[in-house]
C-alpha cells in the first residue's frame, strides 16, 4: 500500500469523524503524520479507542504515525446562563461571581475561583472567543467583580473567557489535566501539548511530571497568551517543541499581531532545532465544504514558508464532513510549494561557545547539509538514539532526503513530527562500516536511493559507543 510523505508534517485532531480504521487509513495514506487527541472534548475511552487504531495501523502497515496529546490546560470559562441565552446590551453593567449560579441579566458565573482577586479595574474581560468585550469597573477581592459591557451580544452557556490583560494565577495543569496526563503517560504517547504556557517554568514542572513516572513524552508548549510571547526565549529552552496556537493567541493579543508572531516563532524554533506547529482554523471552512478559500490555501503555504515543522487541522478532521479530503488538500498546498518554491538549505543562527557540549555534533550537521547541497546528494543519512541529531539537521532545512535510524523504537514515532524526517529502526551496531553499508542497503531496498546516487552518511564513531556524532562520510551507492 502506498503512503504518500511531504517533509512539511501534517497533525490531523481526533474525533467521531476520523475515529474508524478505514477512515484514519485513508487520512495517513494522504499524508496524515500525527494524530492529536484534544483532551478537552471526549471520554478516556474514546481516546484509548483511537490510541488502539493507530497502534494497529502502525504496526500492520509498518508506519510510524505519532500520538499528540493535548491537556485542556486552565480554559476559564462561564457557566450556564438561562435558556435563550443573556442579551449583553453596550454601556450596561453586569456582575461576574465565582459562586455558581443560573446567569441572567444581572449575573453570569465565571469558573475562576480566583478571579476576582486577579484582576484589576479597567482590564478588558474577551468572551466567545472576543465576540463580546467587557471592562473591569470594580472588584470586591472576594467574589464579584462589575463589568461594562462594551461589545455585546447574545451570550450563551459555557462559552470561554479571555483575559488578555490579567496575569493568571491558575496554574497550568489543572487537576483534570493531570488525571489526563497519567491517561496519557499511561498508554506511551509521543508527544504532550500543555495548553496556556506563560513561563519555562510551566514546561520544567511538566517534565519533572513526566520523568518522575518514568515516561519518555516530549512536550510542546502551546504558545496562546501574551505571557508566553513575553517569555519566548525561556520557553522555546525548556521545551521540546512549540505550537503557535493561534485561536486563542489572535484574541488575547491584536489580531494583526499575529502573522508576525508566527513568524517570529518558527524562526527562533528553527535556531533552537525545535519543531514547531502551526495551528487552528487552517482549512475551517471545510468542516463544511469539499473545497477550501483561497485565503485558506493562501495560510497553509505561507506557514510552510514561515518554515513551519508540521500545520494542524482541528475541527475539520475530528467532525468535519471530509476528513480525508482535508488531508489530500493540504498535502497538495504543502507539496505544490516543497516543488516549486520552498528556499531548502537555509543557515541558522548557532551557538558560537565552542565549549558548549554540542558544538562539535551541531557544526557536524550543518556541514552534511552544506555537503549535501555542493555534492546534489540525494539524502542525509544519521544515526541517532536520543533523536538529537535528526532534530539539528532537519532545522537547516536540506533539500536532500533525512533519513534516520535508531535502535529506539518510541523515537521512530516522535521524529515523524519533525520537518522532513523518515525514520527506521536499526540495531546492528557491528562496526561503523557494517553499519554504513546496511542502512545505505535499507534504503536501496525502499527505493529512496538507487545505484550512483550520492548520500551523506553521519554517526558516532565509535559506532557500539552510541556517543554524539562526529563523522561524515561521502558515499556514492553501488
Amino acid at each position: 500500500m502506498n503512503f504518500y510523505y511531504n517533509r512539511t508534517k501534517i497533525v490531523a485532531t481526533m474525533g467521531p469523524a476520523s475515529a474508524k480504521k478505514d477512515v484514519l487509513l485513508a487520512m495517513i495514506r494522504a499524508g496524515l503524520n500525527v494524530c492529536r487527541l484534544n483532551f478537552s472534548h471526549g471520554k478516556p475511552e474514546d481516546h484509548k479507542k483511537v490510541i488502539d487504531i493507530i497502534r494497529e495501523i502502525n504496526e500492520e502497515y509498518k508506519t510510524n504515525v505519532s500520538i499528540l496529546a493535548d491537556l485542556q490546560g486552565p480554559k476559564i470559562r462561564i457557566g450556564l446562563v438561562k435558556d435563550g441565552g443573556i442579551h449583553l446590551v453596550n454601556g450596561t453593567q453586569i456582575n461576574i461571581t465565582t459562586h455558581e449560579c443560573i446567569g441572567d441579566d444581572n449575573k453570569i458565573y465565571i469558573t475562576y475561583e480566583t478571579f476576582p482577586q486577579d484582576v484589576q479595574a479597567n482590564e478588558i474581560i474577551l468572551l466567545d472567543d472576543g465576540k463580546i468585550q467587557m471592562r473591569v469597573i470594580e472588584t470586591n477581592r472576594l467574589d464579584t467583580v462589575v463589568c461594562e459591557v462594551i461589545h455585546g451580544g447574545i451570550l450563551t452557556s459555557r462559552k470561554g473567557v479571555n483575559l488578555p490583560n490579567t496575569k493568571v494565577s491558575i496554574p497550568s495543569l489543572t487537576p483534570e489535566d493531570l488525571d489526563n496526563l497519567q491517561f496519557a503517560l499511561k498508554y506511551d504517547v509521543d508527544w504532550i501539548g500543555l495548553s496556556f504556557v506563560r513561563t519555562g517554568q510551566d514546561i520544567i514542572d511538566l517534565k519533572h511530571i513526566i520523568n518522575e513516572s518514568g515516561k519518555t513524552a516530549r512536550v510542546i508548549a502551546k504558545v496562546e497568551k501574551p505571557e508566553a510571547i513575553d517569555n519566548i526565549d525561556e520557553i522555546i529552552a525548556a521545551t521540546d517543541g512549540v505550537m503557535i496556537a493561534r485561536g486563542d493567541l489572535g484574541v488575547e493579543m491584536p489580531l494583526e499581531e499575529v502573522p508576525l508572531l508566527q513568524k517570529m516563532i518558527a524562526r527562533k524554533c528553527r535556531d533552537a532545532s525545535k519543531p514547531v506547529i502551526v495551528a487552528t482554523q487552517m482549512l475551517e471552512s471545510m468542516i463544511t465544504t469539499p473545497r477550501p478559500t483561497r485565503a485558506e490555501v493562501n495560510d497553509v503555504a505561507n506557514s510552510v514558508l514561515d518554515g513551519a515543522d508540521a500545520v494542524m487541522l482541528s475541527g475539520e478532521t475530528s467532525v468535519g464532513e471530509f476528513p480525508v479530503i482535508v488531508i489530500e488538500t493540504m498535502a497538495k498546498i504543502v507539496r505544490n510549494v516543497e516543488d516549486l518554491g520552498y528556499p531548502y538549505n537555509l543557515s541558522k543562527t548557532t551557538n558560537p561557545d565552542k565549549s558548549a557540549p554540542d558544538y562539535l555534533s551541531d557544526n557536524l550537521c550543518g556541514s552534511a547539509v552544506y555537503l549535501a547541497e555542493h555534492t546534489d546528494a540525494v539524502g542525509i543519512v544519521s544515526m541517532t538514539v536520543s533523536g538529537y541529531t535528526a532534530f539539528e539537521i532537519s532545522s537547516y532545512r536540506p533539500k536532500a532526503g533525512i533519513y534516520i535510524f535508531t535502535s529506539n523504537r518510541q523515537l521512530l514515532n516522535s521524529l515523524s513530527l519533525v520537518w522532513g524526517v523518515r525514520a527506521f529502526y536499526y540495531d546492528h551496531l557491528e562496526s561503523t562500516d557494517k553499519t554504513i553499508s546496511d542502512v545505505n542497503e535499507t534504503l536501496k531496498t525502499e527505493n529512496l536511493i538507487k545505484v550512483g546516487d550520492v548520500v551523506i552518511n553521519t554517526a558516532a564513531v565509535p559506532i557500539v559507543k552510541q556517543g554524539k556524532t562526529n563523522m561524515l562520510r561521502v558515499s556514492v551507492i553501488e
